[in-house]
């Protein structure tokens, strides 16, 4: 049977993060898309995570929301990571998962797991028709990357009190709308939210896949690389940012909430 767990990633405290399911399927097993996308509507989760080793000891690695299979996830990865080690399924230091976004891996350090994500690029553009309406307010500035729409707001707490409308969200040509400020406290670099209507999660607790693209925009305002990210959901949720060349580093925490099998 399936070994299945409930991990909340990027976590700041008890049942904070985001909470993602990580099955970990038998090596012999051949599961079809349909019953994992099932799995993953049954548990309801922002994402489920679907791994299996290889003959080469890596691990293949899917994710899937409640409605559909996506290209990259950053907190069901950290929940991998954090399930194969914390379960003895795993004792190297770095671990390779391949996935629909190439090879990613992730290290463990002294505090947190830190994982190797491609950089995202963002290109400016036109805020799209409906936004301002979308979100109750007009960002101060918008840009577009391979996954999602990133909107800059006036300031922090207008990123906290946001209370946008999702069914104007999911018109949006995007996986996603991520808006983003300057933190306005000394302990972060930059705070945001994820509304992603369109693949079935209204707002992402603790996004890391957006970091991807929020590390590459706000390095180049604060002008430099390691950076300290709040997501300001209403779980809440830490990362830390290091911008590398091509490559984004993320670090943060995980922690089991349960364990057990799938039945069918």
């Amino acid at each position: 049977m399936p070994a299945l767990f409930h991990v909340d990633a990027f976590e700041n405290g008890p049942f904070t993060g985001n909470p993602a399911a990580v099955c970990l399927l038998d090596a012999d097993a051949a599961p079809n898309d349909a019953w994992m996308a099932a799995v993953a509507a049954e548990m309801n989760l922002s994402e489920t995570a679907f791994l299996q080793v290889r003959d080469d000891g890596d691990w293949d690695l899917r994710w899937f929301t409640p409605t559909v299979e996506v290209d990259l996830c950053g907190h069901a990865t950290l929940a991998s990571a954090h399930v194969l080690w914390t379960e003895g399924r795993a004792n190297d230091e770095r671990l390779a998962f391949h996935t629909r976004s190439g090879v990613l891996t992730a290290t463990r350090a002294t505090d947190l797991i830190e994982l190797d994500f491609p950089a995202l690029e963002n290109t400016p553009v036109d805020p799209p028709a409906g936004l301002g309406a979308a979100l109750g307010v007009v960002p101060v500035a918008t840009a577009r990357n391979v996954h999602d729409l990133l909107a800059e707001l006036a300031d922090a707490a207008t990123v906290r009190t946001l209370t946008p409308d999702h069914a104007a969200i999911a018109d949006i040509d995007a996986r996603a709308v991520v808006v983003t400020a300057r933190s306005d406290d000394e302990t972060h670099d930059f705070i945001s939210r994820c509304f992603g209507p369109r693949v079935g999660i209204n707002e992402d607790p603790v996004t890391g896949s957006a970091h991807c693209a929020l590390a590459t925009y706000w390095s180049e305002r604060l002008g430099r690389t390691e950076l300290h990210a709040y997501q300001a959901s209403s779980r809440g949720g830490e990362l830390r940012v290091t911008l590398d060349g091509d490559r984004v580093r993320l670090g943060g925490t995980a922690v089991t909430v349960s364990r057990g099998e799938l039945l069918l």
